[in-house]
């Protein structure tokens, strides 16, 4: 059991990591519970903090594009353009292994995830270190990712030694994942960059690949970012239909549907989906925290961050269905 602080001292964080303690890391997109990527012991404690199934690989984070290619046996030249117009950034490349990292990132894969957070702060800290962090999201494995410090401590307080401040995650979502394959770029998680903007820069075909029982990348799993209070992703108004006398929690993105005994959170009163998708974990754990009785999410745009909301909300609902 850990006395667990937050703070902005990354000396202290650097001396814990080179340790081989734990340290949650503010990134762009969520909260990580960061450790030493070369280190068993180190990524043996993620596991054992999060709870987190061995064979749900995790992601590498490193400074820099040089740092990559420590870790890697090559970076093809799209991955290399991706990194151009993308990096940092919210978005992994799943790539062939160097020798050096082990098994137990990659859950036994030849192919290991990195990334190149968007963040000052911790880039600071990655640019300081001689090991890449291993970092999923700072949370109980399945539950709502972390976007505060405060989420992370409401999560793994007595679990972990240290949290690094770094505000609140600007994009509030996961980072999309691809890999590289037959000539083509294949998208295994939905994320912070849309399928749409990838396809703007590649020369290539973009395909999906979603999700799995074995997961070959982080976030595959079909169930996940959960709630503890039933969730159901669809149409609100056919879904009231079976809740009759239940207090209802509703996330929509710009339509107040005004329903009595109701909590509701609008994401995006204008119609963004970049800004419903940086309040989409925060307002899950405010009504997961309330005294609703059932979460409803509606259906967001098909299209852009669209696409990745919906796909972190059908996961966080699977297999939810209402019994009547």
């Amino acid at each position: 059991m850990y006395t667990t602080e937050i703070g902005t001292d990354l000396a202290k964080a650097k001396q814990l990591l080179e340790q081989g303690e734990l340290v949650a890391i503010p990134t762009e997109t969520v909260y990580g519970l960061a450790g030493n990527g070369l280190d068993s012991n180190a990524i043996a404690k993620i596991y054992a903090a999060k709870n987190r199934p061995q064979f749900n690989p995790l992601i590498l984070h490193v400074g820099s594009i040089e740092q990559m290619e420590k870790w890697v046996e090559v970076i093809p030249d799209v991955c290399r353009l991706l990194i151009q117009h993308f990096s940092p950034g919210p978005i992994t490349y799943l790539l062939p292994k160097s020798d050096q990292v082990p098994e137990l990132i990659t859950a036994g894969s030849s192919r290991v995830a990195l990334r190149i957070p968007a963040h000052p702060v911790t880039l600071q800290l990655l640019n300081s270190l001689e090991f890449p962090l291993a970092a999923p999201s700072a949370n109980p494995s399945g539950y709502v990712s972390p976007v505060s410090s405060q989420h992370v401590f409401q999560g793994l307080n007595g679990k972990i030694p240290y949290i690094i401040e770094g505000g609140s995650c600007k994009i509030g979502l996961e980072s999309t994942i691809v890999g590289f394959q037959d000539n083509k770029v294949v998208v295994h998680r939905l994320g912070g960059i849309s399928i749409e903007e990838i396809k703007a820069v590649c020369n290539t075909e973009v395909v999906l690949q979603l999700a799995h029982a074995q997961p070959t990348a982080p976030g595959q799993l079909k169930s996940h970012y959960a709630t503890k209070k039933l969730l159901l992703h669809g149409d609100i108004k056919e879904n009231m239909l079976l809740l009759t006398g239940k207090k209802i929690g509703i996330l929509s993105f710009n339509t107040n549907y005004h329903i009595s005994n109701s909590i509701e959170y609008v994401l995006s009163t204008n119609g963004s989906l970049s800004e419903a998708a940086s309040g989409l974990f925060s307002a899950m754990r405010s009504l997961d925290q309330s005294d609703v009785d059932v979460i409803l999410a509606e259906f967001f745009p098909d299209e852009g961050l669209g696409k990745s909301i919906n796909d972190r909300l059908a996961r966080a609902a699977y297999p939810n269905k209402y019994d009547r």
